[in-house]
């Protein structure tokens, strides 16, 4: 694959990331953002629990990470584009991130409370303090980070005095409203009910402004792949691939640690927040080995890279088709379902969005939304870049919607 042209691995490695994402967050679909950890609140069965279990360790934290690492890899990429054709890339990139805040406050007040666009775009802010960085300074800053929150992790989740009876209270009524409300009362819900946390205000805040930093790892990952050509030549970069496959056992090892020592131990969460990073890494490359060594005409690859070619066209649709199964307003199938059921009914929605994004690629380059964030990113209605004078061509940024995807898990 020559420079200039799209890399197709990181398209493939994007769309597999949904399908884990779209797993995760079926569980906030079907419970709610604090439900889906009080599963004792909906009479679950042996089978939800081992699910569940089951879900924590394979894929919630570890899917939204590759994603979170795309983000970052197509930053690199998109800059070098603007470079090569004359451009300042600065402008674009705050464009994007105004665009991408607006969307995905859009996307959280009208649609669904796990947005994660609005976050996307404001640390796209912050990461703009390293796209000029050298590869080593930004991968010594993202083990530093990484090694930071991982500390952060360690003490006991037990819930505080009051606190059960607080997550116990809301969870009890988002089963009622978001079960069998009308929208607007689920909107009403959403926007005058109070956090179960118990947080006072200034905490509140501080955990919101930390929060955004502690997925800064990842973010940065990718942009050290980027900064080294990584994933541009799958063919020849097997060894490399299969070598960083074996954080997958290493970090499923760390996750399932995690999960079998429970809330209340205090190394439980230092395990979730080295695992999951390190298990999306190895995600990333062997899933990058397999695409390596598949043809490039299977009907599953294609499938992949089409949805990662539409990643944000299928995280919005993802949102509108599942609110519409749980949500009252809809089929009212809000913690009636089940956790195994989830996994399989999200299989099947990314199956019927994968197929329609192949059927569409067809007639059209990119998927809409796609289309639209390039107009208000380049300020052009062909939704490119105009080079200001011949250059010798440059790599075209790998997507518009890395991972401003996307879930909030």
């Amino acid at each position: 694959m020559n420079s200039n042209k799209r890399s197709t691995a990181v398209d493939a490695i994007r769309g597999l990331s949904l399908l884990g994402i779209l797993m995760a967050n079926m569980l906030i679909f079907q419970y709610g953002m604090f439900g889906k950890d009080e599963l004792h609140l909906f009479q679950p069965s042996t089978l939800d629990l081992i699910s569940h279990d089951m879900l924590k360790v394979f894929v919630e934290g570890s899917f939204m990470p590759i994603f979170t690492f795309l983000f970052g890899y197509s930053m690199i990429k998109m800059r070098e584009s603007l470079i090569g054709k004359g451009l300042k890339y600065g402008r674009s990139f705050f464009r994007r991130s105004v665009l991408l805040i607006i969307l995905g406050w859009l996307h959280s007040t009208f649609i669904w409370e796990g947005d994660i666009l609005l976050f996307y775009g404001a640390i796209g802010l912050f990461l703009l303090l390293f796209v000029k960085r050298k590869a080593k300074t930004i991968l010594i800053w993202g083990i530093l980070f990484l090694t930071l929150f991982a500390i952060f992790g360690y003490g006991s989740m037990e819930p505080g005095t009051g606190e059960t009876e607080r997550m116990e209270n809301y969870v009890k009524q988002s089963i009622e409203i978001y079960g069998s409300g009308t929208y607007g009362e689920i909107l009403h819900f959403r926007s005058t009910e109070e956090m179960p946390l118990g947080l006072p205000d200034w905490m509140l805040l501080l955990v919101i402004l930390i929060a955004p930093l502690m997925s800064a790892p990842m973010f940065l990952f990718g942009m050290v792949a980027a900064k080294r050509g990584r994933f541009l030549h799958p063919s020849n970069e097997i060894k490399l691939y299969l070598r960083w496959s074996l954080l997958v056992p290493v970090g499923l090892g760390l996750k399932t640690a995690g999960v079998m020592l429970g809330s209340t131990d205090n190394w439980s969460g230092v395990f979730a927040m080295i695992g999951g990073p390190l298990l999306a890494l190895g995600y990333i490359h062997l899933f990058a080995s397999l695409y390596a060594f598949s043809s490039k005409q299977s009907v599953i690859i294609r499938a992949f890279e089409a949805v990662g070619r539409m990643s944000l066209t299928n995280y919005l649709t993802q949102s509108v088709v599942c609110v519409l199964i749980f949500y009252g307003f809809g089929l009212g199938m809000f913690g009636k379902l089940g956790v195994l059921q989830g996994a399989l009914l999200a299989i099947l929605i990314y199956a019927v969005l994968a197929t329609g994004s192949l059927l569409w690629l067809k007639r059209f380059h990119g998927g809409p939304i796609e289309r639209l964030l390039r107009i208000g990113t380049y300020w052009s209605w062909s939704g490119r870049a105009k080079p200001k004078a011949m250059t010798p061509a440059a790599a075209i940024p790998t997507a518009e919607f890395p991972a401003e995807g996307p879930p909030a898990t």
